[in-house]
């Protein structure tokens, strides 16, 4: 039963990731009508750099298919990780509404990297 909740789990964040990645690049979701000030001004910003967002958008759709996959889900962690760290501090900072759901992304996030603890080992070695 854990493992299938595990997987699960898993599958959700991968596709919760590709998806945020799309649609960064199709923008097929709507956008709020009011986003708060400060985050407006921060989302200005990265689309400023031209190539940025399409960055973040290939590593959210990379990083969420390899968490979606077994095999791959320990790369696919270390991938996002940044990303993580990102909407971490968003959320922290400048917009807090979201921090459960970012609660609930870290405790997936957490659990997988812990099942992989013995694939990690080597890069500490």
């Amino acid at each position: 039963m854990k493992r299938i909740l595990y997987n699960i789990a898993s599958i959700l964040l991968g596709l919760l990731f590709a998806n945020s990645g799309l649609n960064k690049i199709f923008e097929y979701l709507p956008q709020p009508d009011q986003l708060p000030e400060e985050l407006a001004k921060d989302t200005a910003a990265l689309y400023e750099i031209s190539w940025l967002i399409p960055l973040i958008a290939i590593v959210e759709i990379l990083g969420g298919i390899l968490i979606a996959i077994p095999k791959t889900r320990a790369v696919g962690v270390l991938t996002l990780m940044p990303i993580m760290v990102g909407i971490t501090l968003v959320h922290t900072v400048v917009e807090p509404s979201g921090l459960l759901m970012i609660g609930i992304m870290w405790v997936i996030f957490l659990w997988i990297i812990y099942e992989n603890k013995a694939k990690y080992q080597q890069l500490f070695l």
